[in-house]
């Protein structure tokens, strides 16, 4: 089975998770429009696949306010996008044992990368989504710590698991239209990418190391995406997932089973 959306809009697709991907979708047939906020590995990224196959746009989606105007803009240009890959993240290591150290400024930037400017792009995407003819989806990298948290990581894995919930959510609001619009969610577990580079986390030697590799993550994430799977647990994510967390879904499916019954009774 092949991927089904052929013009795709990467959100964070200049390196790690995000440019692996959008390579593999380029590889298999689709064309592609990387956004990021370093235009150099925004024109990297076109040179490397062609003009004809990769367009790029640099934006930083952490300026809440100019999201609406960035989606008019992209899907002005590229009206025949059919699908919107959210995958922008960061990950700090905070220790709220010692509040001196916490740096608030670096606490909001990672909660609005990882979660409030998803939702301003939910918001912003959805109505064009919703007004074409043809099977559209939005996908999210969240993270296996969205099911698990770790001590290090605090506010990542808040960010990740508000982002779980709410893609659970929403999924259920867009399923009975307008449009046909899929929503997809992938849960990597660690993965060797820049995301624990010392840069971002100065504890961590050789952070890129670290988690499984980006190659073997890119096979096994692209085959449950060409499989057609709305939920895409991988590596130690899977585990997870199998257990508790199928446990977990069942109990939001039946809460919404019986708040509708309860809407129902009260609105007659």
């Amino acid at each position: 089975m092949s991927f089904k959306y052929k013009n795709i809009l990467v959100v964070g697709g200049t390196s790690g998770i995000g440019e692996a991907l959008a390579a593999r979708l380029v590889e298999n047939g689709s064309k592609v429009i990387v956004v990021g906020r370093r235009q150099e590995k925004l024109d990297s990224f076109v040179e490397k696949h062609g003009k004809d196959k990769a367009q790029s746009i640099q934006f930083d989606i952490t300026n809440l306010d100019k999201i609406p105007s960035f989606a008019e803009d992209v899907m002005k240009s590229y009206p025949e996008v059919d699908c919107v890959f959210l995958n922008s993240g960061i990950q700090r290591p905070f220790d709220f044992s010692k509040p001196e150290t916490v740096d608030k400024k670096i606490l909001y930037e990672e909660f609005n990368t990882n979660y409030l400017a998803y939702l301003h792009l939910v918001l912003a995407f959805t109505p064009y989504l919703q007004k074409s003819d043809k099977a559209t989806s939005f996908i999210f990298t969240t993270s296996g710590l969205a099911l698990v948290p770790m001590i290090r990581a605090p506010n990542y894995c808040a960010s990740k698991a508000a982002l779980h919930s709410f893609i659970l959510v929403l999924r259920e609001q867009l399923k009975d239209g307008p449009g046909n619009i899929d929503v997809i969610e992938i849960f990597p577990p660690a993965v060797q990418t820049e995301l624990h580079d010392e840069k971002h986390q100065p504890d961590i030697k050789d952070g890129h190391k670290m988690g499984m590799p980006l190659n073997e993550f890119t096979n096994d994430t692209w085959a449950g995406m060409t499989a057609g799977k709305n939920q895409i647990p991988v590596g130690t994510a899977v585990k997870s997932f199998e257990s508790w967390e199928q446990e977990r879904q069942k109990m939001f499916f039946g809460m919404k089973q019986a708040m509708e019954k309860m809407m129902k009774q009260h609105s007659q």
